[in-house]
């Protein structure tokens, strides 16, 4: 059944940037489903008035080789999330726009970077992008699809705003704010510009990165939602349900500068504030720092663990929880960089099931992550054994990264590829049949391990 336009979902159809990281080139990625797409994963969802709904996958996992690039896919969307929400109310007015260009060919830096997001906001397909370089926005645009046919909402080159009809009410106020490396979207947002707000307020809501480096601004969300009747009861069941040992979590209260320390992880987090302006992280903490100890069962009872206690898998779990409760709450796109870190494949793969599951995820969240865990790609649908067994992933939600003889990354579907329906498809990938595996030289290795040997022979 379609949904109205204005109880549709929200959600990331396409993402594509070039001159970011390590991708020198264009960088191409699609959550649309196609025709191998597994049975009932693709959500049908509104994107035009009197339309046909189109499939989009709930989600998508990124494989290759170390250093390939995995992580800067996710980067790169983070970047753009960044570069919106932040522009205007953190930019320095002479300070040009801080960039991550290319870095191993020089022509690059002289070259613009690009961003371009397709999404579909309450019912109605939207696209939004920009071009600059490291001392101004050059392009910028936003434009979108009502009944089918593109409708501009406003073209940007340099200072010159072109506004459509829909902007044009209080359009040419913001241009007045404008300043030359902040982008228009940035801008109107901060006048509240009725038309541009959604747009604005999506990247609020999505792109979230979790990664080692915000792992304990996680965890203050995490925290933060134990103070929360509803939440605290979700957050303890993921936690239980994950076979931690963990049987509950005790909160302490908090003095108020350690609160507003707690409040401003979560802000910067979630995008409401900014990176701190000398580039380091505005906490080194974990959630025991937050007044937070969890529960295990003893012999006698509950017995609380510092911090120090727990096992690596546990802080990594506990980080991702309240990220993945809002994910799923919100219904928006959420980003994990090597989502199997320090965690049992079979709760990473409890995990993606969460997403991919209509049931556990009714309004239509999208997980993007990358992973060395072959395991999630499965064998064949029709395993050795004559089993049925159902992928984790079906094939058009499998990417690959492999890293060029210059060092740029491509990023290409495993559709690309045209793999069979009951192809093994984790054993063809280590057997380098898709590419993106690493090139390793057991001589080289072999070569350092003697000269290791003998440095220490001569030590001694």
């Amino acid at each position: 059944m379609t949904e109205q336009l204005s109880d549709a979902p929200s959600v990331l159809l396409g993402f594509r940037a070039e001159n970011v990281r390590s991708f020198r080139d264009e960088l191409q990625f699609s959550m649309l489903a196609t025709a191998l797409a597994e049975p009932d994963v693709a959500r049908e969802v509104t994107w035009r008035e009197g339309g046909k709904p189109i499939g989009v996958l709930p989600a998508a996992g990124i494989f290759g080789a170390n250093a390939s690039g995995k992580s800067n896919v996710l980067r790169a969307m983070s970047d753009m999330r960044s570069y919106v929400l932040h522009s205007f109310r953190r930019g320095n007015p002479t300070g040009g726009v801080p960039r991550q260009s290319f870095l191993l060919d020089a022509r690059s830096k002289a070259r613009p970077s690009q961003f371009e997001i397709d999404v579909v906001l309450c019912g109605v397909r939207h696209e939004y992008g920009f071009i600059f370089d490291g001392e101004r926005v050059i392009e910028e645009w936003a434009t979108r699809y009502p009944h089918g046919r593109a409708a501009t909402i406003f073209e940007r080159t340099y200072d010159r705003v072109t506004l459509g009809a829909v902007a044009k009410p209080k359009g040419r106020a913001v241009t007045e704010l404008l300043r030359p490396n902040a982008l228009f979207l940035s801008t109107a947002a901060s006048a509240n510009h009725p038309v541009l707000l959604p747009l604005y307020g999506w990247f609020e809501r999505n792109l979230i990165l979790a990664e080692a480096r915000s792992r304990d601004r996680r965890q203050a969300l995490t925290t933060k939602m134990l103070d929360d009747s509803k939440m605290r009861d979700q957050v303890l069941m993921f936690l239980r349900a994950a076979d931690l040992g963990i049987t509950g979590a005790s909160k302490h209260e908090l003095d108020p500068e350690m609160r507003e320390r707690l409040e401003r992880a979560v802000r910067i987090l979630v995008g409401e504030e900014g990176e701190p302006d000398d580039g380091k992280p505005a906490t080194q903490a974990t959630f025991e720092t937050y007044g937070v100890r969890l529960k295990h069962h003893g012999v006698g009872g509950e017995v609380e663990f510092d911090s120090d206690d727990e096992s690596l898998g546990t802080l990594v779990w506990f980080g991702l929880v309240g990220p993945v409760i809002k994910a799923l709450s919100d219904g928006s796109a959420f980003l994990a960089d090597e989502l199997d870190a320090s965690l049992h494949p079979a709760l990473v793969a409890q995990l993606i099931a969460l997403f991919q599951s209509p049931e556990t995820n009714p309004r239509r969240a999208q997980l993007v992550f990358n992973s060395h865990d072959t395991t999630i790609l499965g064998a064949s649908a029709a395993s050795r054994a004559g089993v049925d067994s159902q992928r984790l992933l079906g094939r058009d939600q499998v990417w690959f990264t492999e890293k060029g003889n210059e060092g740029a990354t491509r990023l290409y579907p495993l559709t690309d590829l045209d793999p069979r329906k009951d192809e093994a498809l984790e054993r063809r990938y280590l057997d380098g049949r898709y590419g993106a595996t690493p090139i390793l030289s057991r001589p080289q290795f072999e070569e350092t391990s003697r000269l290791v040997a003998s440095v220490g022979g001569a030590a001694e």
